[in-house]
């Protein structure tokens, strides 16, 4: 069954917020209308697909103040901002943290759906990347703390016998750890072991 993929507008205007229901409900997403930062912090449901067409201007936290706390948390949805009093500053800042685009209200059916379209694509890989991450963090709690330290040595490149004399063991000990945490992590290959500590955020280890 296909997600269905979700636009959240955020604009203290009745009439705007009608009008671009219609147009994204028009190129096949499911929209969800709030008038104000606070009712979409209390109301919306992220757990799918989604983007947020946002409006700078907002009676309770600005547009950019929603951003920024999105922000805080592991999985926020893309957004496009849409103004009627927006300026470079204002635009520069939002595009630097993180915003898809910035439009100037009016501004063309086409480019807004456009920019729809391409925070779509990144909610896809950023949802894509977060449960690759979830699922090293899931293999990386099976492994014992004393593979964890053989992991940590491996992705440095080290051999097993240099491994074995940091860790004060025989290299035939290492070999075994090294093994399981090979098949644990279902690493093919060191370079791919490296790649995956990397994504969950695990450091090598240090002399």
């Amino acid at each position: 069954m296909k997600e269905e993929l979700t636009v959240y507008v955020v604009d203290d205007d009745a009439s705007m917020r009608k009008s671009l229901r219609r147009l994204i409900r028009s190129a096949g997403y499911h929209v969800e209308a709030f008038a104000s930062a606070k009712e979409f912090l209390t109301g919306e449901n992220a757990d799918g697909p989604c983007c947020l067409v946002l409006d700078i201007n907002l009676p309770d936290l600005s547009g950019l103040d929603l951003q920024q706390e999105l922000a805080k948390r592991e999985v926020s949805p893309p957004v496009v901002f849409i103004t009627g009093y927006g300026d470079i500053p204002m635009s520069v800042k939002a595009m630097k943290d993180g915003a898809v685009d910035f439009l100037p209200k009016p501004f063309e059916s086409k480019d807004l759906l456009c920019a729809i379209d391409n925070a779509m694509g990144k909610d896809a890989a950023r949802r894509s990347e977060h449960r690759e991450v979830q699922r090293i963090r899931r293999l990386l709690d099976t492994l014992t703390a004393r593979e964890g330290e053989v992991m940590r040595w491996t992705i440095t490149g080290m051999m097993n016998k240099q491994i074995a004399y940091e860790l004060g063991t025989t290299e035939k000990t290492v070999k075994v750890h090294r093994s399981r945490v090979m098949e644990k992590m279902q690493a093919d290959s060191v370079a791919q072991l490296v790649r995956m500590a990397e994504k969950a955020g695990i450091p090598p280890a240090k002399k």
